[in-house]
């Protein structure tokens, strides 16, 4: 009569969420289902703020591919359609644009940016109202014209995202819309888990994504995911470019094209391996390498890099809805492979191109992929792929291209003498640091914030890292910031991907912080004067996934289930960053200076390599920007023989 402790709602959308019911009418703990499931419509809240998505930099007179969307408290795109948005541009503080826009008037609130005047060459600021909305948050967008970019308009695609015909949410129609109206995708890659997808299924969804994808507007291809176990390689994507029917879910010799067949409406009902291992997904595709794209990844089953063709994979995803992966990259590199950067979405919750995670699993923002690419065609989007003229960022939208001479990432090139190599990035949150790397890891570091001067009273605690490679890599992180001697006059969290991780007042000299961390880095930001008599310490737990038991017990990391780190304020004055290693996959604790004044958007520079090659005859170099916010992004590497 008083039923149980009920069940959470999940935080994102859904059509037709089905509650199924079963039962053991025998006591033999054998259940049937109850026939009649109970299937509802999971919908958006109310409009909590607003979000600006495109194009990050053109040539003058380019058009720029933008939107303007509502989302709910947890990014969620909002279904108000009775709206309308106030938008207005200024470059050098001079107006060049306002408009009144109305939002669809079917699902989804949004309006697509259309006009933006691009003729003259700097950085135009988008700033975005709701009409008579005022409890509504207003968005910023930054977006840059300049004739030294690498192509008239650099792109941003996301080539992992899934659909309700396997692990996804939502059909396949709504999840390619959402990439093309809602994130404002230029390319997009679906993805059908191999062992989950029906032939029927996977021959509709090929349909579907042929009818949308629209040369110069929107390219699309159709893809799947070779869900091999870790021990046959592991997760490798395979996009189709070639615009010609994908030889799957068998090859044109009849031959089985996916790792095995695992659904329930398919005929098996065994695990029989197919296409498998990962050499046996290399030779059916082999005959064509320029109209494939193989892709390893980190997901589920992570990717063993003992595995590698240098024809077939020419991508490697180093984040996504999983998490951020960084030491993938450098695992490549440091086997002498030549990859390019790749971030994706991989979400499992209808929110592609850079949509928030959820509470549990995914817990990081979907990464999106940036190309150097001429023109928006199938063709030209696969070549520039294959090509590796891309760069990764975490969701948002980063630009990150480096380049030596006439060489641009992603090139393989000879060289004599030390190496000049330049680059630039823009972003939006302020960039925090940039850093080059090679195959033995970071070889040079610009901490921007030092750069700009230190502030005497602006600290930040930064915390991150995960416990494991694998799937429930988390960390729960269950802290407190201790400062004695000094005043705390304000703080924020950063990096924070949604509500339910917070940081708060625990006491006069103390602040709580609860946050999970995918290998990403969190962090907060403290106001404080008498910083050089204070002393400040962090101190807490760290724990993980609750597989087995009461998950309100926590499940405390073994190798480091408490940390702690205290510095005096005399020393961190003079020593800038106080750090500690806590062990798992690049977890850490630091009390970091910051600089008081706003970090730049767009930063430029060089650093200069020696001539020398690494133990598979060359050096791979590539730069990793990171923002104040935890933005990140990554260059591809340039192959350089000395």
């Amino acid at each position: 009569r008083g039923g149980g402790a009920g069940t959470r709602v999940q935080t994102f959308t859904e059509k037709g969420f089905r509650f199924r019911f079963y039962i053991d009418p025998l006591g033999t703990s054998r259940f049937c289902d109850i026939p009649g499931d109970v299937v509802i419509d999971i919908n958006p809240g109310a409009a909590e703020h607003l979000v600006i998505a495109g194009t990050r930099m053109v040539r003058s007179g380019e058009a720029a591919n933008l939107g303007i969307r509502a989302e709910d408290a947890w990014g969620n795109t909002c279904y108000d359609n009775a709206c309308q948005f106030a938008v207005t541009a200024t470059r050098d503080g001079k107006t060049i644009y306002e408009g009144t826009l109305d939002a669809n008037t079917d699902g989804w609130c949004f309006a697509g940016i259309d006009d933006i005047p691009t003729g003259d060459q700097g950085e135009i600021e988008i700033t975005a109202s709701m009409v008579g909305r005022p409890e509504v948050k207003g968005a910023t967008f930054y977006l840059t014209v300049d004739d030294v970019a690498p192509a008239p308009r650099l792109f941003f695609g996301d080539l992992h995202v899934h659909s309700d015909n396997t692990v996804g949410i939502n059909d396949t129609t709504y999840n390619i819309s959402y990439g093309r109206d809602i994130a404002r995708l230029d390319y997009f890659g679906y993805t059908a888990n191999d062992f989950q997808i029906t032939k029927d299924n996977w021959d509709d969804d090929v349909e579907i994504i042929d009818s949308i994808n629209e040369d110069g507007r929107f390219v699309a291809y159709p893809g799947t995911e070779w869900c091999g176990n870790s021990s046959a390689g592991g997760d490798h994507n395979v996009v189709f470019l070639h615009g010609k029917k994908p030889e799957f879910p068998f090859d044109a010799k009849g031959n089985i094209a996916r790792s095995f067949e695992w659904n329930e409406d398919m005929d098996a009902d065994t695990i029989m391996p197919g296409a498998w291992p990962l050499e046996e997904l290399w030779a059916t595709y082999i005959h064509d390498p320029e109209g494939h794209l193989m892709m390893p990844h980190v997901g589920g089953r992570r990717c063993i890099m003992d595995w590698y063709h240098p024809t077939m994979d020419r991508l490697v995803e180093i984040g996504s809805a999983w998490g951020h992966f960084p030491w993938l990259y450098q695992d490549v590199a440091a086997r002498g492979y030549k990859l390019g950067v790749s971030l994706n979405g991989d979400e499992h919750r209808g929110r592609c191109g850079g949509g928030v995670p959820g509470t549990a699993v995914f817990g990081t923002k979907g990464g999106v992929t940036g190309l150097v690419c001429d023109s928006l065609d199938r063709k030209t989007v696969g070549k520039a792929l294959r090509a590796r003229r891309t760069w990764g960022t975490t969701g948002e939208r980063l630009v990150a291209f480096s380049w030596c001479g006439d060489n641009l990432m992603g090139d393989e090139f000879d060289h004599k003498g030390p190496a000049k190599i330049e680059y630039r990035f823009l972003g939006d949150a302020g960039w925090d640091e940039i850093s080059l790397f090679d195959q033995t890891g970071i070889i040079a570091t610009r901490n921007l914030q030092e750069e700009a001067g230190y502030s005497d009273g602006k600290i930040r605690v930064r915390f991150g890292g995960a416990r494991i490679r694998d799937r429930y890599r988390w960390a729960d992180w269950r802290g407190r910031i201790d400062i004695r001697n000094g005043v705390i006059h304000s703080f924020k969290g950063l990096g924070l991907e949604h509500k339910e991780e917070t940081v708060w007042r625990a006491g006069p000299t103390e602040i709580g912080f609860r946050t999970d961390t995918y290998g990403d880095t969190d962090a907060v930001e403290i106001d404080m004067s008498h910083l050089e008599q204070a002393t400040i310490k962090v101190s807490g737990q760290i724990h993980g996934y609750v597989k087995v038991g009461n998950p309100l017990d926590g499940n405390p990391f073994v190798h480091s289930p408490e940390f702690e780190l205290e510095v005096s304020g005399a020393d961190l004055l003079n020593e800038g960053i106080v750090r500690k290693e806590l062990g798992g996959v690049e977890l850490f604790v630091a009390i970091e200076r910051m600089s008081g004044t706003e970090m730049q958007r767009d930063v430029s520079g060089s650093f200069e390599v020696d001539a020398a090659n690494g133990p598979h005859g060359h050096r791979p170099v590539w730069i990793q920007g990171r923002q104040r916010d935890d933005g990140k992004a990554w260059t591809s590497a340039m192959y350089i023989t000395f």
